[in-house]
């Protein structure tokens, strides 16, 4: 991969990418970390992306694996992190806020689902293939993580 090549796909999916492992992580500096090993594997990548989709869809799966293994790492898992100072995000409504902080809330593996497919707009199929899981498994986790939110949200919508 050429450097031209590199640089145009890191602008082109460099918020995508941090997005997903940003879900996949639980704070903004594992997420960076997470991301900045992608796009070290793709400048290892010898061989080039057929397209622009083969290449989105690679560089998700890697975010999900390097979010997976640090999730392994023994250091993760004994380190407990002080509550991050963030910026929060701003919303239209305080609906959107409820939503947003609910989605959060979720367990990583419904969380993961629910980005790709509502944010990322990924069909089952897509996910199923990108997370190696079964079409089933990724329509019964939907299911549940919608069921989490609507009883998060029950409350928050009456």
């Amino acid at each position: 991969m050429d450097t031209k090549e590199y640089e145009r796909l890191v602008s082109l999916y460099l918020g995508s990418i941090y997005r997903v492992a940003l879900n996949g992580c639980t704070c903004s500096s594992d997420a960076e970390d997470v991301v900045q090993n992608t796009f070290v594997k793709l400048w290892e990548r010898k061989e080039a992306f057929p397209d622009d989709d083969y290449a989105r869809k690679w560089l998700i799966r890697v975010t999900v694996n390097e979010c997976k293994s640090l999730w392994r790492t023994a250091w993760h898992r004994k380190t407990t992190y002080l509550e991050e100072v963030e910026r929060e995000p701003v919303f239209s409504t305080p609906e959107k806020s409820d939503l947003y902080y609910a989605v959060r809330e979720l367990p990583v593996k419904y969380r993961q689902i629910v980005h790709l497919y509502y944010f990322e707009e990924y069909s089952v199929k897509e996910i199923a293939e990108l997370i190696k899981l079964s079409e089933t498994a990724v329509q019964t986790r939907l299911l549940r993580a919608r069921q989490k939110l609507k009883e998060k949200l029950k409350e928050a919508w009456k």
